[in-house]
C-alpha cells in the first residue's frame, strides 16, 4: 500500500478551515451539527468538506482525535502511581467529564447505525483505558467479564443522561461504576 499524498498547500489551509469551522459547529450543536454549516463557515464547497471528509463521522474523529489522546496521555500518566480500582475509576470520571463537555463527541462515539463512528478516538480510548481494566481485573478489584468498551458506552451514556447536569454525571458514574466490582 502506498502512502498517501501530502496535500498541497491551498488544499491543507481548507482542510484546517473545515476542522476549524466543525469543532465550532460540533461543540455548539452536536455531532449532528449541519455540514452545509461548516462548510458555509470554513469557506469551502461542500464538495470539498466530502472530498476531506467522506462522512460525518470522518470530520468529527478530526476535531477530537488530539483532544481524546491528549486526555488519555494525561489521564494515564496521573494514573500509573494508584492503585488499580483507583486508577481505571479516576480515568473513567475524566473520560465521563471529558464526555460531557465535549457536546457531540458521547453521542459520535456511541452512534449506532453501521457506522464505525469516530474510529480512531474510540482505538485512542480503548488503546489506553484497556492496560487499566487489565491491571484492575488482575488485581481482582474488577470482575473479569468486564470489557473496555462497556465502560466507555456506559460512561458515554451517563453523558448524554446528564448532558443539562453536569454534576448529576459524577454521582451516576460512581454509582454504576460499584456494579463492575466483583460479586
Amino acid at each position: 500500500m502506498t502512502a498517501p499524498r501530502p496535500l498541497r498547500a491551498d488544499a491543507q489551509r481548507s482542510r484546517e478551515r473545515v476542522i476549524s469551522a466543525a469543532t465550532d459547529v460540533f461543540l455548539r450543536d452536536g455531532a449532528d451539527g449541519s455540514l452545509e454549516e461548516i462548510a458555509r463557515q470554513a469557506g469551502v464547497g461542500s464538495a470539498t468538506l466530502h472530498r476531506h471528509f467522506p462522512s460525518r463521522w470522518d470530520l468529527l474523529d478530526a476535531v477530537f482525535t488530539d483532544t481524546v489522546r491528549a486526555l488519555c496521555e494525561q489521564t494515564t500518566a496521573d494514573a500509573a502511581d494508584r492503585e488499580p480500582a483507583a486508577a481505571l475509576t479516576s480515568w473513567l470520571h475524566a473520560v465521563g467529564e471529558y464526555f460531557a463537555a465535549v457536546r457531540g463527541l458521547a453521542a459520535a462515539m456511541l452512534h449506532t447505525g453501521g457506522h464505525a463512528s469516530c474510529e480512531a478516538c474510540h482505538q485512542i480510548l480503548v488503546h489506553a483505558g484497556g492496560p487499566l481494566l487489565a491491571r484492575a481485573i488482575a488485581s481482582g478489584a474488577v470482575r473479569q467479564d468486564v470489557t473496555i468498551d462497556e465502560l466507555l458506552a456506559l460512561v458515554g451514556g451517563v453523558a448524554l443522561a446528564t448532558e443539562h447536569d453536569p454534576h448529576a454525571g459524577h454521582r451516576l458514574r460512581a454509582l454504576a461504576l460499584e456494579g463492575i466490582r466483583p460479586r
